[in-house]
């Protein structure tokens, strides 16, 4: 069982009814800011308890407030490859392919920037990768109960099948790559897909032969690198603008 807390991501939990959802707890009396959140449990069919501060609090973690309500749910689900792959429109998909990112804030962060960018999906990786857990959705303001996941074992291997499929690759290499900027416009036509890998080690050995191409963010000034959130922010709102200049 799930325990959603926050008003962003229990109200796109119940708003995107992706996960099953089982009962909406509200502290007695329901604080002004659960009153939507109760208007949506009661579209869904969700039941909603009325209940004291304790039992609000029950089998939330250490250092997790309810802030006046609590949505109980069940796992967020996660696509296999190929529906993940069939997700979008013909020639305007792109997924960002995490690798070894295992820190929920992170995952988060990048799932935010993923879904208002209009990526098509989220694939990680079934070790080494953080799990959609709560902390997750609270990072995201609750954009991973709307963004496509899926998970793979061999992250080489599903890229190697993405770009049978017709997907470019592309991965984001602090220290060596093309720059961003002028990266050939080819890549920005058709299918995407955008590894990045955990900060301060990058992407793991190995995964260089299922790319097409790195690419790197120049920087200015003594800093050598962005965190791998605002490398993702960066690198898709680039996508975002050069895949409408190359429709037009």
């Amino acid at each position: 069982m799930d325990l959603l807390t926050r008003v962003h991501p229990v109200r796109e939990a119940l708003r995107a009814r992706r996960r099953t959802l089982h009962a909406l707890r509200v502290r007695e009396p329901a604080p002004r800011e659960a009153e939507p959140l109760i208007a949506l449990a009661r579209e869904a069919d969700v039941r909603v308890e009325l209940c004291s501060g304790q039992h609000l609090a029950r089998g939330l973690p250490p250092g997790v407030k309810p802030q006046g309500f609590v949505l109980e749910a069940g796992p967020l689900p996660e696509l296999e490859l190929g529906p993940l792959a069939a997700l979008g429109k013909p020639g305007h998909r792109c997924i960002v392919a995490l690798d070894g990112v295992e820190d929920p804030q992170n995952l988060g962060a990048i799932a935010r920037v993923a879904l208002g960018a209009g990526a098509s999906g989220l694939l990680l990786t079934q070790r080494r990768s953080a799990p959609l857990s709560p902390a997750v959705s609270r990072a995201s303001a609750g954009a991973i109960e709307h963004l496509p996941v899926g998970r793979v074992v061999n992250l080489t291997r599903a890229l190697g099948r993405l770009k049978e499929l017709g997907f470019w690759v592309l991965a984001a290499e602090p220290s060596s790559g093309t720059d961003l900027f002028a990266l050939d416009e080819r890549f920005w036509r058709g299918d995407l897909v955008l590894v990045l890998g955990a900060e301060g080690r990058g992407i793991r050995h190995g995964l260089e032969r299922a790319l097409d191409t790195p690419l790197t963010i120049p920087m200015a000034g003594d800093v050598a690198s962005l965190n791998v959130a605002s490398a993702a922010a960066v690198i898709l709102y680039e996508w975002v603008r050069r895949s409408r200049l190359s429709r037009d």
